[in-house]
């Protein structure tokens, strides 16, 4: 999720306006001499992106420093190397940087290398000018963490701000106007590109399931939706659903997508929540309980480009989860079984086998079919000692690497606590370091948790 903490306007501000006046002057001199498709940019826009929001954001701020004039273009900060911001090897003099953070602070999978190397390098930045559009959730301990840190790193670099952080509680939209604000006068230009995410349609439940009746567990529902009125909207595996709960519609909840367009549905596998004084979840109660078969939901759809398959589509695949994230990975597999893939691996964890065999039958069918060519299940307390996924990974090390050694991409979706952490771990150890760093950069190491 993102952050933004209210803007302190005051002298600050004042007193950078015409800083950045003269400074877009200069740029604008610039601007005519270059070419965006043939010349290294005046300006670069960094994003560390998990689920897309920090990319989309990118875009958007480098198309409207274009529609200025300038010379701008995004990149993931996965491509940002210490010759990219040495000032001897011609580095960028002007980055915008947009940080989501991960878990309790941490820095996106993509900034993972970035944040434990370069920031960690004693590089001279007295030359760049910056600004960080910090990304969070005001829920976790570490509101935008990596942002911060982020920002910290480049003032002690000795680089120069153009104006101050600009934080995003969960997509604020008045900070996100802040920050476009601020680019635009970058720019030079009100006639900005709009940034305006896309409106909510009305939906219709068209049927409830509960999957693990009887389970120790919180109830697991899974979910299909259809428009209330018109044709069913194109998606692709991988994408989010966002869904405006009436009790709190200023905080949209966001699920993984388990079901592609040519099913005729939207599916969601949503798990109720329960809050300590034991009252159901604003989002989950109402779609798990609340909401009937006449009531609109409020839905829109949001592209999650990280965890598409794209050029993965061909590639083996190893999907690795458990409860929920059953729904993301259930989308992938599909889709390839659709592209005509075989090289499927699925492993999943959940507590009972008795209970919480989630979409037992499909999986076991596309087994036996040959569609999954491995299906490895973890029920944690089904013995005596705990099984979990990331101890079916550490007992399958060597199957591991040579999926990997074939080109294999690796998904994982599910739980941030314990599942994504011990998953990360066990993936290190058997593959290293290097080598998980070097399969994000290659987009084979995706993960949607929460």
């Amino acid at each position: 999720m993102m952050t933004f903490e209210p803007l302190r306007w005051g002298g600050a501000l004042a007193l950078t306006g015409s800083y950045l006046a003269m400074c877009a002057g200069i740029w604008r001199a610039r601007r005519r001499a270059r070419q965006v498709s043939n010349a290294p940019a005046d300006w670069l826009v960094v994003y560390a992106s998990q689920t897309g929001n920090a990319e989309y954001l990118a875009r958007r701020s480098a198309e409207t420093l274009v529609t200025g004039g300038l010379a701008a273009r995004a990149v993931c900060i996965s491509a940002l190397d210490e010759a990219a911001l040495d000032k001897d090897t011609s580095g960028a003099a002007n980055i915008l940087f947009i940080a989501s953070t991960y878990g309790e602070g941490d820095a996106p999978d993509t900034a993972a290398r970035f944040a434990g190397r370069l920031m960690a390098a004693q590089i001279d930045l007295a030359h760049l000018h910056y600004a960080v559009l910090a990304l969070g959730d005001r829920s976790y301990a570490n509101y935008c963490g990596f942002g911060r840190a982020l920002d910290a790193w480049l003032a002690q670099r000795g680089a120069t701000p153009l104006f101050e952080r600009v934080e995003v509680d969960r997509g604020d939209a008045a900070a996100l106007a802040e920050w476009q604000h601020h680019v635009g006068r970058l720019a030079g230009t009100a006639d900005a590109p709009d940034w305006a995410a896309p409106a909510y349609g009305d939906w219709r439940i068209a049927e409830r399931t509960r999957l693990n009746p009887g389970s120790a567990g919180a109830p697991l529902y899974r979910l299909a939706l259809v428009p209330a009125a018109g044709a069913l909207p194109a998606w692709e595996a991988g994408d989010l659903a966002q869904v405006s709960p009436p009790s709190d519609p200023e905080h949209p909840r966001e699920y993984s997508i388990a079901s592609l367009p040519q099913e005729g549905r939207l599916e969601l596998l949503v798990r109720l929540q329960r809050r300590e004084d034991g009252t159901p979840g604003a989002a989950s109660g109402w779609l798990c309980e609340g909401a009937g078969g006449d009531d609109l939901i409020p839905l829109r759809l949001r592209a999650h480009e990280r965890f598409r398959l794209g050029a993965n589509g061909r590639r083996p695949l190893i999907a690795i989860g458990n409860g929920s994230g059953l729904a993301g990975l259930r989308a992938l597999l599909k889709a390839r079984i659709g592209l005509g893939e075989h090289d499927n691996w699925l492993l999943f964890g959940e507590r009972n086998r008795q209970h919480d065999f989630l979409l037992r039958e499909e999986l076991e069918t596309w087994r036996d079919a040959g569609w999954l060519t491995r299906l490895d299940l973890a029920f944690s307390r089904d013995q005596a000692a705990r099984l979990y996924v990331q101890d079916l990974l550490r007992v399958q090390g060597p199957q591991v690497k040579a999926w990997v050694a074939r080109g294999a991409a690796i998904y994982v979706c599910g739980s941030l606590q314990g599942m994504a952490g011990g998953v990360h771990e066990a993936l290190a150890g058997i593959l290293g370091e290097e080598a998980l760093d070097q399969l994000v950069a290659e987009g084979r190491y995706r993960r949607d948790v929460y």
